[in-house]
């Protein structure tokens, strides 16, 4: 996978996961219990002691996070990949944590807090690769194809 096509499926990946987050997010300060297709699981753990970190509903710490990774794609250079692969690895032992407790905790599955950790463990993964190969940033490539920078040791 080429550096323009890594960078733009994690930015799809990010807003995977801020769409699934900001929903989460919605329904928890609206009272109302989430869609789900597995047998009342996401209202279990929706309700559960587990759903609240330090009194901040997970659903929002996942979407500052999503966030906070979306934001990291928009910047150039070796610092925002290696942020984002450093948010994506914290989102990814969270999304672990989290991704236990349901099962030996609250005994239920959350079909959107599987979407999540497969977005988030996805972005991990890509992210990580990207940082490793530190391919050619996207967003400077875009920048030499239509003269706003000079290749490197030219003047603009």
């Amino acid at each position: 996978m080429g550096g323009r096509a890594l960078h733009r499926a994690l930015l799809v990946l990010a807003l995977a996961g801020i769409g699934i987050a900001a929903y989460l997010t919605y329904v928890h300060y609206r009272g109302l219990s989430p869609i789900c297709a597995i047998d009342a699981g996401c209202e279990k753990v929706q309700s559960s002691r587990y759903a609240k970190v330090g009194g901040v509903p997970v659903p929002l710490i996942g979407l500052i996070g999503y966030v906070a990774i979306f934001a990291s794609l928009l910047v150039r250079g070796e610092a925002a990949r290696l942020a984002t692969a450093g948010m994506a690895l914290g989102g990814f032992a969270f999304s672990v944590y989290l991704t236990g407790l349901e099962l030996f905790e609250i005994h239920a599955i959350c079909q959107w807090c599987v979407g999540s950790a497969i977005a988030m463990t996805s972005i991990a993964l890509l992210a990580t690769l990207r940082a490793l190969r530190a391919p050619e940033d996207p967003l400077v490539e875009d920048e030499l194809r239509i003269g706003l920078l000079a290749p490197e040791g030219e003047a603009a």
